[in-house]
């Protein structure tokens, strides 16, 4: 469904990707793994279009290299930022509307379908989104995306700050996902999480993919840990 080949994208005159690879099958969940500066949010930002990039990615067989990020996303990409991006002035049920495509009649999911993945977001629709807590506003984000009825959704590391009991709730989300065939590729830096919920991994360092394999792998591989992922 995704396949980025020989990824370049660069910060002004910074070379960050150095011929990056990746791809993510119809219906699959992917994490995208390494330590903080290497790479990974640059990766998910190129193939949305919102960095300069040169190379090939390809969405459902169609060249995304080129596009602006509102014409990836219009083609069934979702991007979940990592500073979430409310509009805070809103209320949650706005933000959540905001999320829609005009042209999208039945999707996959529609409010309901957030509120009961997230009750608490339904206690609080009415409420202005700056007022959630960063938990509360992380499910608003993603929900959002989700209303978009994309094909497969990028996020970035979702669970960060969060409180253990929401991020269960976010790892059932992605399963809820997953389950309505919706690809994934997850930014992710507690492997637990990421062992626990993907069909394969990539790992990432100094701007490349250094390993790829499954679950299974990571967990076998001590010396790739202690290398590229491990403080």
């Amino acid at each position: 469904m995704l396949e980025a080949t020989d990824l370049h994208a660069y910060y002004g005159k910074s070379h960050i990707l150095h011929g990056v690879h990746l791809t993510v099958g119809e219906g699959e969940i992917v994490s995208l793994l390494g330590r903080n500066g290497v790479g990974r949010s640059t990766t998910i930002k190129a193939i949305m279009g919102m960095v300069d990039c040169t190379g090939s990615v390809k969405f459902k067989g169609e060249e995304m290299v080129g596009l602006k990020a509102y014409q990836v996303a219009h083609k069934g990409l979702g991007y979940v930022p990592e500073n979430r991006d409310i509009f805070p002035t809103l209320t949650v049920r706005q933000n959540l509307l905001l999320g829609q495509k005009a042209k999208v009649e039945s999707g996959r999911w529609g409010m309901e379908d957030m509120f009961d993945l997230f009750p608490r977001l339904k206690e609080r629709a009415d409420n202005e989104a700056g007022v959630l807590s960063g938990g509360e506003q992380q499910m608003l984000t993603l929900c959002r995306t989700l209303m978009g009825d994309p094909a497969l959704v990028m996020i970035d590391e979702p669970t960060e700050g969060l409180a253990p009991k929401i991020v269960e709730q976010v790892a059932r989300l992605f399963e809820e996902i997953r389950k309505r065939g919706v690809s994934i590729l997850l930014v992710e830096q507690k492997l637990a999480i990421a062992l626990d919920i993907s069909e394969r991994l990539y790992v990432m360092g100094h701007g490349s993919i250094v390993f790829e394999g499954k679950p299974r792998d990571v967990r076998e591989d001590a010396a790739m840990r202690k290398e590229w992922l491990e403080v």
